[in-house]
C-alpha cells in the first residue's frame, strides 16, 4: 500500500467532499467552468471546476490516479511545488481546454449554445501528474487493466497522450474535454522543462 504524502491526502479529501458536499448543499453547476463568454460564467469557477466530477465513476478514477502517481512526485517535488504543479496544469487544462472552443464557436464547428455546458474535474491535473510520472520515473512499470500488460511509465504516458489527441481531433468520443486533458499534460512538460532547464529553490 501506498504512504500517502501530505498534499496528495489533502487533495483527495477535498475533492470526496466537494463531491459530496454539491449534491447536498450547492447546485453543482455553480461550480463547474462555463466558456467565459456564457453568462453562467464566473471567475471563481476556473477553481473550483477542479474539484468538481460528474458522477461516481469519475471521481474514482481521477482519486485513484491521484493516490498511485501523487505520492512519488510530490517526494521529487517537495509539497509546495507539488501543490503549484497540481494547480498550474489544472489551470492549463482549463487555457487550452477554452482555447479550442472559442476556435470551435468562431468557426462554427459546435453551435453557440455550446458555451453554455459545464466543464468539471480533476482531470487536466491528473494528466499533469502522469507526464510528471513518467519523465521523473520513465521505467517504472505500469500494469495496465485494459488491456492486461504491463509498460514501462514512458510509453504509457506517450500513447495515452496520442489516443487523446486523436480522440479529441476524430470526435469519437463525445461529451469528454480531450483537450483539457492535453492542455494539463502539455503544461505539466513545459513546467517540468522550464524547471530543469532553471533550477529554483520552492520549498
Amino acid at each position: 500500500m501506498l504512504q500517502l504524502t501530505d498534499v496528495v491526502k489533502n487533495l483527495l479529501i477535498i475533492n470526496i467532499i466537494m463531491f459530496l458536499g454539491v449534491r447536498f448543499v450547492i447546485e453543482p453547476n455553480l461550480l463547474a467552468v462555463y466558456y467565459p463568454g456564457s453568462p453562467y460564467f464566473q471567475p471563481y469557477q476556473i477553481v473550483t471546476h477542479m474539484f468538481m466530477h460528474g458522477n461516481f465513476m469519475h471521481l474514482l478514477f481521477n482519486m485513484f490516479a491521484i493516490y498511485m502517481f501523487g505520492p512519488p512526485v510530490e517526494a521529487v517535488f517537495g509539497p509546495k511545488r507539488f501543490l503549484f504543479f497540481y494547480l498550474a496544469t489544472g489551470l492549463g487544462s482549463f487555457v487550452l481546454h477554452m482555447a479550442v472552443m472559442h476556435w470551435e464557436l468562431t468557426s462554427g464547428a459546435i453551435p453557440m449554445s455550446s458555451m453554455n455546458i459545464p466543464t468539471v474535474g480533476a482531470s487536466g491535473a491528473v494528466f499533469g501528474l502522469l507526464v510528471a510520472y513518467g519523465m521523473n520515473f520513465p521505467n517504472s512499470v505500469i500494469q495496465l487493466l485494459f488491456p492486461p500488460i504491463p509498460l514501462k511509465a514512458k510509453y504509457f504516458v506517450l500513447i495515452y497522450a496520442a489516443l487523446e489527441l486523436y480522440l479529441g481531433l476524430s470526435g469519437k468520443q463525445p461529451g469528454v474535454a480531450h483537450f483539457a486533458h492535453l492542455g494539463g499534460a502539455l503544461f505539466g512538460f513545459l513546467i517540468i522543462t522550464f524547471w530543469h532547464k532553471f533550477p529554483t529553490r520552492f520549498n
